[in-house]
């Protein structure tokens, strides 16, 4: 009984870390017939990201004159979830087909952490792979150590815990600085414009877990120094709870206005129903990015009429607005092309514009490519969009605040934007930077495992 305890809890804990979740780098189709026609190496405003060239050598480990073999980790093997598998496939059949990076094919290898074998997969990374590239694990602080150890370049479509965010040798292309919070442009906008009443009852519930323990205090900081005050804070089991009516009763008899949950969003979505049954309707509620997907719209249902969804996408372009953005619309024209049988989602995007960093990072260095050239062309990049896929960050810097973000309001109809004023096309960039004055931890560096930079090759 407490085996199945432990698994129903560590499901609950992958399922939060949302796009946590991956499959395998091979989703089953087969690449459409019309996938050998000549395929440009361009992606959005960025040019000639894949093409042919004449590689002769073989300059770092997983580099030969043919092939780069990179890592994808993904706790496919627990989850069941397809985004980093299928991000892995369709960006680098595309790639591929237009002339690989410099000639050489892009070998991607499904790391399956199963959630608890992070360190396992790292090390057989470690020992093969020339790259981390556009995957993610729930529990990803377990392998940062033996990543540095071995002195391998990152690029994650998404990182979990505080040792892992913004740690050496990783370049991420869309999350904020580890010391800063990254939603102080979407609280302030909640909390201060869009709902003023609101600040006065702010409650917050979370899953029981590592990830979420993390992230609880940050949360809670940063959404005082957009002037919340708390009403209601609590945790629930992350085995899951049989019923929420206790959840839902606490709530309204707190008079809680506005209600952050993070946790996986069927959880949500259950509790939703039993307040909509009780008539109780928050000014909002922040259902988070995890949530955003047409998942969540089928399982919140009729809740959806009634609540007040939102969830912040960090500067990353609507799904829902693809006609709108090249790149995205681009996104989807591949997945079609590659995969038509996958669904592109947030996770997704967030894996392409990791590619994209890694591929253009390795084009630059022609054939000498090595880890440590690739990681300082990346760092280079101070204007980076994932050719158009999100708004602008600068990769120089591993732990800055992010600027831009752009919210989304869950309808019976599907995501859409909400009214959050944007400023520079679909985001509005004049997020405050807050930095973070709690205790949270720290990434790790080199030199907590007894390395510097000049052991980088």
């Amino acid at each position: 009984m407490k085996t199945q305890r432990t698994i129903a809890a560590l499901a609950a804990v992958a399922l939060f870390a949302a796009g946590c979740g991956g499959r395998s780098g091979t989703s089953g189709e087969e690449t459409p017939a019309g996938a050998a026609q000549p395929v440009s190496g361009d992606f959005g405003d960025l040019k000639n990201v894949c093409g042919k060239g004449s590689a002769s050598s073989a300059p770092a480990q997983g580099v030969t004159a043919k092939e780069i073999k990179v890592g994808v980790f993904s706790d496919v093997g627990f989850t069941k979830k397809p985004e980093f598998g299928d991000a892995a496939k369709v960006f680098t059949s595309w790639c591929n087909d237009a002339g690989g990076i410099n000639g050489r094919k892009l070998v991607p290898v499904t790391r399956d952490t199963k959630l608890q074998e992070v360190r396992q997969r790292m090390l057989e990374s470690c020992r093969e792979d020339f790259a981390a590239v556009g995957g993610g694990a729930a529990l990803d602080a377990l392998g940062v150590k033996e990543r540095l150890t071995c002195l391998m370049p990152d690029f994650p479509a998404q990182t979990s815990m505080i040792q892992n965010i913004g740690s050496d040798l990783q370049i991420n292309q869309v999350a904020a600085g580890a010391s800063y919070n990254r939603y102080a442009g979407y609280y302030t906008w909640l909390l201060k414009e869009a709902y003023p009443s609101s600040a006065s009852a702010v409650g917050m519930i979370s899953g029981d877990s590592p990830v979420t323990k993390g992230l609880r205090g940050q949360v809670n900081e940063g959404l005082k120094a957009a002037g919340a005050s708390f009403a209601y804070d609590d945790l629930y089991p992350a085995a899951g709870v049989s019923d929420w009516t206790p959840y839902a009763q606490a709530i309204k008899s707190k008079k809680v206005k506005g209600l952050v949950f993070y946790g996986d969003f069927l959880s949500l979505a259950k509790l939703e129903q039993i307040l909509t049954g009780m008539n109780y309707k928050l000014d909002w509620i922040d259902a988070n990015s995890n949530a955003y997907g047409s998942t969540f719209i089928k399982l919140a249902g009729r809740s959806l009429a009634f609540q007040n969804n939102l969830a912040d996408l960090s500067g990353v372009h609507p799904l829902e607005a693809a006609a709108a953005n090249p790149a995205t619309k681009q996104v989807m024209d591949l997945y079609a092309r590659y995969a038509p049988k996958s669904e592109v989602t947030f996770p997704a995007v967030r894996a392409f514009s990791a590619w994209l960093a890694f591929a253009k990072s390795a084009a630059s260095c022609g054939d000498a490519l090595t880890r440590k050239c690739v990681y300082e062309a990346a760092r280079k990049e101070t204007a980076w969009t994932g050719g158009g896929l999100q708004a602008t960050v600068d990769l120089s810097k591993s732990d800055a605040p992010l600027q831009c973000f752009n919210v989304e309001k869950a309808t019976p109809e599907g995501w859409k934007a909400a009214d959050f004023k944007p400023d520079k096309g679909a985001y509005r960039c004049d997020a405050p930077a807050q930095k973070l004055t709690g205790n949270y931890g720290k990434p790790l560096t080199l030199a907590d495992v007894g390395k510097s930079m000049s052991d980088f090759k």
